[in-house]
């Protein structure tokens, strides 16, 4: 889950590299961060993991036997070390597209990679991201779910003030996301420190009581287990799966904190820790199988300490969902910029760092999915049917996007590369099939998720392609216009015009429009327009390209990475410097503001073209999502069939 609660500087070679140029103190910090945001989501799977993936195991026996206790723990243990130390750790942090990671940065080093041949990559990320937005939904709710659950292990007198406490909680969590987090990031790397202190420590006790849980350390209990288990084993591989989810995040995180401090965190503080924890609880079922109800809040006292615990815990999981939230944000800048889906106000929360940003649309939507999933599962063991899907959905195009990555980029060769990846994607497949039994028991909800927003992002992709196909017909070829009105121009007026188009090639629309009702010209004329870079983040000195193509009009190129949100008055001042004087007090910005209808051929559905008429009537004006001093902009109005 990418998230953009950071104590790092994205923009430095330190954060964007691999760490090697960091110094002590700076990687220590680095290091810490990762501990609270990477960690959070994979950190809080103890809460429910075990359980579930024993309870799966026992099926209709009752209590769990010694065999599938080990059996589980063994799964879990080979799980966290092939899926997350090999696959994540040791090859994809190194398939960073200019030092970020993510599925979406993936998608697009693969796309420059492939080129042309690239709509299958499109495909693969639109699935990836979409699964993803079904992950943020299911996370708070579940981890949040599970902690205040502890409750009950308390005293059963709080058990009717679960849920609507969750609710609580979860309500208070977005609604102080527009505040930004950079406040409170700061506590939550220690916090997450305490919280593997004590998941390791708790776990000592019941392993020098229960010795032969060690032996799950063997991975042939864990095939042993598969193999004498038939079905009930494949249900449970599901289940073990839980202990997993939140590997993306090592990845999708690699941006914020570099290579090297988020490999340190894993290797020295969260495997050994998660480790200990799970061969703990394991212990404990061991030697008290009726303590499989509840096996993580009874490794601690009753009491004060496991009072204590909950309170913890529940801290634990408002931090892994924070880090889940902000990586919808994330997420969501990429896929606009991306163009695969349409322009959402986005609001920066700190002058410091530019990641830090929040969407008040994707936090809305977020909070109502989450809410309604808490109401309508009311149990963490409910909501954990629902888990998994999504994630391992999104390790399986993760794993095929690394693919096209090593074999393309780092150029080895297919055979190579699929020697590499196929043992990796036949867990992750392995993993989802498990995960598909769960579909009428809750699974349903991350697929259905997942489904809108493909629809959604192909919708838009799509649709604004059609768009700019059906207005390049119509539009009249920008050289043929200047030639003409360079030779008999009309009335100037002073100061500089700025025309914003998608397609450089063509007279811009504002332009035609402007000609053909107030029959004046400015002095300057700039044809502008905004391209999005297939890396992360641009050099400032390749930001603008400007190109004069007559006396009185130039053609101005801003370039974006798609990490970044566009600011064309700050970009157009890098201008001055190649030779243009710009004066945003003296510059007037046309837009064109169309006004979509269905068309009856369109090359859509009907019920396609209505949604994506929507969709552009939803998005945020061009104004405020570009910057742009509104009282310097004047729009055109137009009408376009699709």
């Amino acid at each position: 889950m990418t998230s953009d609660v950071v104590i790092s500087a994205p923009e430095t070679a330190a954060a964007n590299g691999h760490g090697e140029a960091h110094t002590t103190a700076r990687f220590g910090a680095l290091t810490l961060g990762s501990i609270g945001v990477v960690y959070g989501d994979i950190g809080t799977s103890p809460l429910y993991a075990f359980r579930e993936a024993v309870m799966a195991a026992s099926g209709a026996e009752g209590l769990p036997t010694p065999a599938a206790v080990l059996g589980v723990v063994s799964l879990i243990l080979w799980a966290l070390i092939v899926v997350v130390t090999l696959k994540y750790v040791v090859i994809l942090l190194r398939a960073d597209n200019n030092g970020e990671g993510g599925t979406l940065a993936l998608m697009a080093l693969a796309q420059r990679a492939v080129g042309t041949g690239g709509a299958t990559v499109v495909l693969l990320g639109i699935i990836s991201g979409a699964l993803f937005y079904g992950d943020a939904v299911i996370t708070p709710a579940l981890s949040v779910l599970s902690a205040i659950e502890g409750m009950k292990d308390v005293t059963l007198r709080f058990e009717p003030y679960i849920v609507p406490l969750t609710v609580v909680i979860l309500v208070c969590l977005f609604a102080v996301q527009s505040r930004g987090t950079a406040r409170v990031a700061a506590f939550f790397g220690p916090i997450m420190c305490v919280w593997f202190a004590v998941l390791a420590a708790a776990a000592i006790h019941p392993i020098i009581q229960q010795p032969q849980v060690l032996y799950a350390l063997n991975p042939l209990y864990a095939v042993s287990f598969m193999f004498h288990h038939g079905i009930i084993g494949f249900v449970t591989l599901g289940a073990v799966f839980l202990a997993v989810t939140g590997a993306e995040a090592l990845y999708a995180d690699l941006g914020h904190f570099g290579k090297r401090p988020i490999q340190t965190a894993w290797l020295f503080i969260v495997l050994p820790s998660l480790a200990l924890n799970y061969l703990g609880q394991g212990a404990l079922v061991l030697g008290d199988p009726g303590a499989i109800v509840s096996p993580f809040f009874q490794l601690f006292p009753q009491g004060f300490f496991r009072g204590c615990m909950v309170v913890l815990a529940t801290m634990a999981t408002v931090i892994a969902s924070q880090a889940v939230i902000t990586g919808a944000y994330s997420l969501t800048r990429q896929a606009i910029q991306l163009g695969l889906l349409p322009r959402f106000e986005i609001r920066h929360t700190s002058e410091a760092h530019s990641g830090q940003i929040f969407i008040p649309r994707i936090n809305q939507l977020l909070l109502v999915a989450v809410v309604l999933l808490v109401l309508l599962f009311r149990s963490s063991s409910a909501l954990a049917s629902a888990y998994g899907i999504s994630v391992t959905g999104t390790m399986v195009v993760t794993a095929m996007m690394g693919f096209v990555v090593i074999w393309k980029v780092w150029r080895w060769s297919p055979l190579a590369a699929g020697a590499l990846i196929a043992p990796f994607l036949f867990l992750d497949l392995t993993f989802l099939a498990a995960n598909l039994l769960k579909v009428f028991e809750g699974g349903w909800v991350p697929l259905a998720l997942g489904a809108v927003m493909i629809i959604l992002m192909y919708t838009w992709r799509r649709g604004s392609r059609l768009l700019f196909e059906k207005s390049r017909k119509l539009e009249f070829p920008l050289a043929d216009l200047v030639a003409m009105l360079e030779k008999r121009p009309p009335q100037r007026v002073p100061g500089t015009a700025v025309f914003l188009t998608s397609d450089p090639l063509s007279a811009p629309t504002a332009l035609m429009h402007s000609l053909k009702h107030y029959k004046v010209l400015h002095e300057k004329n700039v044809i502008l327009t905004i391209e999005t870079a297939q890396t992360p983040r641009i050099d400032p000195a390749e930001r603008v390209k400007l190109e004069q193509i007559s006396p009185t009009f130039s053609k101005v190129t801003l370039k974006f990475g798609f990490m970044e949100s566009p600011n064309v008055p700050k970009a157009l001042a890098i201008a001055r410097k190649l030779g243009w004087q710009f004066d945003i007090m003296s510059t007037s910005f046309f837009l064109s503001r169309r006004a979509l209808k269905p068309a009856v051929h369109s090359g859509m559905p009907r019920w396609q073209d209505r949604l994506f008429i929507s969709l552009s009537r939803s998005a945020n004006d061009a104004t405020d999502y570009f910057q742009i001093p509104s009282g310097r902009v004047v729009e055109v109005g137009t009408q376009v069939t699709i």
